[in-house]
């Protein structure tokens, strides 16, 4: 109905009726039958089963490269099986594979990578100031993971903290000082980042 230039609608609300439903943890079904259809595929094929149980990961990786991926009936490939498997990381084909074989029993979550890395830096770097060990993980956690905080450190625009969500000025000052070097260059020296990237 319009009055005076305006529409005023009088028939039921079609939005009311749309209910929004969450997606768990292990994904959706079409996506987890994909990964299982390519876990049938690579289980059955003796030269990746082979290779795999003789520890040959560069000849399995290759393998699957040349002839699992990007065939005709399924095309499975690296992202598409990295989003099937519904991780909140990047996966690598060999985490993948190490899954698919029973090697690791689950992928492990961005946040479980991350405490290993700082309890083996925390192992290696032996910190006396026992108080401070929640700071120095809160940097340690917000410099591997976030390009716009490693740029901050690395250009040494410390104001820019002030407003960065992550990770902000006060968290930096909590920081023993000897860590702002110390901490970035362990990243640099032993830790990937391509695998906490999504």
């Amino acid at each position: 109905m319009i009055l005076d230039g305006a529409y005023e609608h009088l028939g039921e609300d079609i939005l009311s009726e749309i209910k929004e439903e969450t997606i768990g943890r292990e994904g959706m079904k079409i996506d987890r039958m994909f990964f299982e259809k390519f876990e049938d595929t690579v289980r059955e094929d003796p030269n990746i089963a082979q290779a795999v149980e003789a520890g040959h990961w560069d000849r399995v990786i290759d393998y699957v490269n040349r002839e699992v991926f990007n065939k005709p009936e399924e095309y499975y490939n690296l992202e598409k099986l990295r989003q099937a498997a519904a991780v909140d990381r990047r996966l690598t084909l060999r985490e993948i594979l190490e899954k698919i074989f029973g090697l690791i029993p689950r992928f492990k979550s961005k946040n479980e990578l991350l405490e290993e890395e700082f309890a083996k830096f925390v192992a290696d770097a032996k910190p006396e100031e026992a108080e401070a060990i929640p700071a120095i993980k809160n940097y340690f956690k917000a410099y591997v993971t976030s390009d716009q905080v490693r740029h901050i450190i690395e250009s040494k625009l410390f104001t820019d903290l002030a407003t960065n969500p992550v990770f902000s000025s006060r968290d930096f000052k909590a920081v023993p000082p000897k860590y702002h070097s110390i901490i970035p260059d362990y990243v640099k020296d032993y830790v990937s980042l391509n695998q906490f990237v999504l």
